[in-house]
């Protein structure tokens, strides 16, 4: 089994920027990492009458679109939260697999938390189980909730792999320093 680890949070939290730098912290330490990203909002991904649409509809369980160096892979997926039996399908070859979203999936989550304009917005943490909350904001957390800085992107990476490993109990659990 492929491990998985989300980082979930708020809209305009800041996941996106979180996540593309982990996963060039994990790659840079020899990692193939996978990446998954939730976009609820999407809709239909393939255009009717398109060449890969009307292999689908031909009955294709998947369909790959193969340019010069880049591939788009479309397939039909059951339940909406069948990410987590695909992964290791989907995802064969890599180490582990970075998530943005899926705060409701089964994968350990990580907390990426900013108010931004919505003053009185909270973290999830405590809602939903996360293991660490990454933010620069004052808030109280549920007892055993790791914290990170935002641009302490090394020690997340470390937390990140201590999970994978699962030992992030073994992971230092000092606190970042908030300004």
């Amino acid at each position: 089994m492929i491990p998985a680890v989300a980082f979930i949070g708020h809209h305009e939290s800041g996941k996106t920027r979180v996540v593309v730098e982990i996963t060039k912290r994990l790659t840079d330490r020899g990692y193939r990492v996978g990446t998954v990203k939730h976009a609820p909002d999407l809709g239909e991904v393939d255009a009717p009458g398109t060449d890969s649409a009307l292999h689908l509809e031909a009955g294709a369980v998947r369909t790959l679109l193969r340019g010069e160096t880049t591939s788009a892979l479309y397939f039909e997926h059951g339940e909406p939260d069948d990410l987590a039996a695909e992964i290791d399908s989907l995802f064969l070859g890599c180490d582990l697999v970075v998530i943005e979203g899926y705060k409701r999936g089964p994968w350990p989550k990580i907390e990426v938390f900013r108010r931004g304009r919505d003053l009185r917005r909270e973290p999830l943490a405590g809602e939903i189980d996360v293991l660490a909350v990454v933010t620069d904001e004052r808030v109280a957390l549920p007892d055993g909730v790791r914290r990170f800085g935002a641009r302490d992107v090394e020690r997340i990476a470390d937390f990140v792999e201590a999970v994978i490993a699962g030992s992030e109990d073994d992971c230092a659990s000092e606190e970042a320093v908030l300004p």
